[in-house]
């Protein structure tokens, strides 16, 4: 069985070396932490905060690939975790079927969030993860690189 998460954090690791997005379950304490790289995190706080740009970003490119073929995000899975790396699928409906599609769970949370399709995590894989410790710098840094997305908006939008 998955159980629904939403992104409540993303931040940097304390070595500086890549980025952490958090998922924690909608209903329930259930909490993934899941170490990414710097350009997926930058595409999921893009998406977080609606940020638009005036030509796609990747993750917008790949969406409207999917849509122009005929599919919809119907879902996206963090299936599984094996030797220190996370698996995922997107759930894509094409007519009466659904497509399943391998992919990093960054790649899939960016997606969702631009599709606003729910994100899940299988219930084994938050049993396989231990507790992470998130530091008051991680969030910090994150924040203060939220704030300049914000502005980032705020411009493109004189711009329209």
């Amino acid at each position: 069985m998955a159980i629904e998460v939403q992104v409540v954090a993303l931040m940097q690791e304390e070595e500086g070396k890549s980025a952490v997005v958090v998922l924690r379950a909608v209903e329930g304490e259930e909490t993934l932490p899941i170490q990414i790289g710097f350009a997926e995190a930058s595409a999921i706080a893009v998406a977080l905060h609606g940020v638009k740009f005036e030509r796609p970003m990747t993750h917008d490119l790949l969406l409207s690939v999917l849509e122009s073929l005929g599919g919809h995000l119907e879902k996206v899975e963090v299936t599984d975790l094996r030797d220190g790396t996370f698996y995922g699928l997107l759930f894509v409906r094409k007519g009466r079927g659904v497509i399943k599609i391998d992919t990093r769970p960054s790649d899939a949370i960016a997606l969702a969030l631009r599709a606003k399709a729910p994100i899940y995590v299988a219930e084994e894989v938050f049993r396989k993860v231990e507790p992470h410790d998130i530091t008051e710098a991680s969030r910090k840094h994150w924040l203060n690189f939220l704030q300049a997305l914000e502005g980032l908006g705020e411009k493109n939008e004189e711009i329209d």
